[in-house]
């Protein structure tokens, strides 16, 4: 269960998300020992407060949850998160020009994002859900043109989320050049395990406590 936990992103990400409900969450994670933290931009300056002097990460999304605003307001975003204390940052890629075939721009946007991380974490999310398996496939390997650090499944606010043949085609197509993150209804320790055994080599759920403890997590992220 330790193994699990230490690969989860814990996530809060609603936008009716209350002060209150990111405390417990960044409590449940120093408890849990959790990855990290992951949140919208509006409250990593107090998530990093509240994971001080612990080992738990500050994720932010950027771009979150469409992915359609320009590179250069992904790359001011990035910026301001990393200045108000994000460790890491989960971006959402452009998927309206990935739809279009216009692959230039969709690195430009990764890139943006990967040149203004200051060398922190970027994770690239790519939504599979809106994705046939030939546009998965070319999203992953511009992720990786663009030097970006881990392609991602899902933000858990589209159609659909996280699934084995997904993570499999992804790690397929990564190797062991950029790192998996299975988000997106993950609710359970057998799902988490199978996401693991596919290929992941992260877990974004908002049902994190209930992964680790062998429940089943009632949340829709």
């Amino acid at each position: 269960m330790n193994e699990i936990a230490s690969i989860i992103d814990h996530t809060i990400l609603k936008p009716d998300t209350t002060e209150e409900q990111v405390k417990k969450v960044c409590e449940e994670a120093k408890e849990y020992n959790f990855a990290s933290v992951c949140v919208n931009p509006n409250y990593v300056k107090y998530v990093s407060e509240q994971l001080n002097g612990s080992d738990v990460k500050v994720t932010s999304v950027v771009g979150f949850p469409l992915g359609n605003t320009l590179p250069e307001v992904k790359a001011y975003e990035t910026k301001k998160v990393i200045e108000n204390g994000a460790d890491e940052i989960d971006m959402v890629i452009n998927i309206a020009a990935l739809k279009n075939k216009n692959y230039d721009l969709v690195k430009e946007d990764i890139q943006a994002v990967v040149n203004a991380s200051n060398n922190k974490m970027v994770k690239v999310i790519i939504e599979a859900c809106l994705l046939t398996d030939e546009e998965k496939i070319k999203a992953c390997e511009i992720a990786m043109k663009a030097k970006a650090d881990f392609v991602k499944t899902s933000t858990g606010f589209s159609t659909g989320g996280a699934t084995i043949h997904d993570v499999k085609l992804m790690k397929k197509v990564v190797g062991d050049n950029l790192g998996v993150k299975a988000s997106g209804g993950v609710r359970d320790i057998e799902t988490a395990s199978m996401m693991v055994e596919s290929g992941a080599n992260r877990i974004g759920a908002s049902s994190s406590v209930s992964i680790v403890k062998g429940e089943k997590g009632s949340s829709d992220y």
